[in-house]
């Protein structure tokens, strides 16, 4: 299995890591269009696939806990490569602050 597709999840990830400077700002495109996915969903719950059926790339999601945009949800005993994310409350309120002003 690649690398790149080896994902170790702890209790701890994600914690921590928020920082003060947690800012819509701060995303890249590819970072910023997979946590706006999460603010349609129950819980915010963060896509394993993009709207073409591509898996998100390991490396947007590691970024995102690290920068405490994203945390571990659960651990999948079926599919232990995979990481299930959901949006932290700081996420979510920045993501929904940048879209009302997007729509102002």
């Amino acid at each position: 299995m690649p690398e790149s597709k080896q994902v170790r999840v702890s209790k701890d990830a994600g914690k921590g890591a928020v920082s003060a400077s947690l800012k819509a700002g701060n995303l890249t495109a590819p970072q910023k269009r997979w946590l706006k996915k999460g603010l349609s969903q129950p819980g915010g719950k963060l896509p394993l696939f993009d709207d073409n059926g591509r898996e998100i790339p390991a490396r947007t999601i590691r970024a995102c806990i690290e920068a405490g945009w994203a945390e571990p949800w659960f651990f999948n005993p079926i599919k232990p490569d995979w990481l299930v994310c959901k949006l932290t409350p700081a996420a979510i309120e920045v993501l929904s602050a940048s879209q009302k002003k997007g729509k102002s």
